[in-house]
């Protein structure tokens, strides 16, 4: 209870403080590139249950290819790489924070397909909880597009490597998650996200 009650808040105060940023963000993409603002995908929440995460657009609208971006990936747009390298593209999400579909803090929601390989262990651990917009997996990977670029095949490294450690760190968090963990996840994530601007 007191932890939703301090995601509201949060999410509440970031939404009015951050809107005019917000705003000449949305702006930007609309002119960058055709298309809507917001890029909308399938993600898995709390008890399995899947939601639309709401991501400001960083790529051409109706671009397929693979789920995984790495490198200078032709689809995403001249605002887009700035948006993803800041990460600004993810502030949408505190909308999903109001929603209830995520937390400030959590493990970092997958898609389905990366979802279905969780070990059984660790997947009723790591749903347990809800996603949240950082987490510190999140923070131990902030350089997971260089890490995969460097690899031979990006989508192995991130299935063998990366997924595989950070839900270990997910399931350590769901276990031991409370306000002070939740202020230092944030704490670290503004330092560093400030070193990124």
């Amino acid at each position: 209870m007191v932890k939703r009650l301090f995601d509201l808040l949060g999410a509440t105060l970031a939404l009015l403080l951050l809107s005019p940023l917000l705003l000449v963000v949305a702006l930007a993409v609309r002119l960058d590139s055709p298309g809507p603002v917001f890029y909308r995908q399938q993600r898995v929440g709390r008890g399995g249950v899947p939601f639309k995460i709401h991501k400001f657009r960083t790529m051409r609208h109706g671009a397929g290819g693979p789920l995984l971006t790495v490198g200078d990936d032709p689809r995403i747009t001249r605002v887009g790489a700035f948006l993803r390298r800041t990460r600004i593209d993810e502030l949408p999400q505190f909308i999903d924070v109001l929603l209830g579909h995520m937390s400030l803090v959590g493990p970092r929601p997958e898609v389905p397909r990366f979802v279905a390989l969780y070990p059984p262990e660790l997947r009723a651990r790591v749903l347990a909880v809800r996603p949240g917009i950082t987490d510190p997996a999140s923070l131990a990977f902030i350089d997971e597009a260089r890490l995969l670029a460097a690899a031979a095949d990006p989508e192995r490294e991130y299935v063998q490597v990366i997924l595989p450690a950070k839900l270990q760190h997910a399931a350590e968090y769901a276990e031991r998650a409370s306000l002070a963990t939740d202020l230092g996840v944030l704490w670290r994530t503004l330092r560093l996200l400030l070193r990124q601007v």
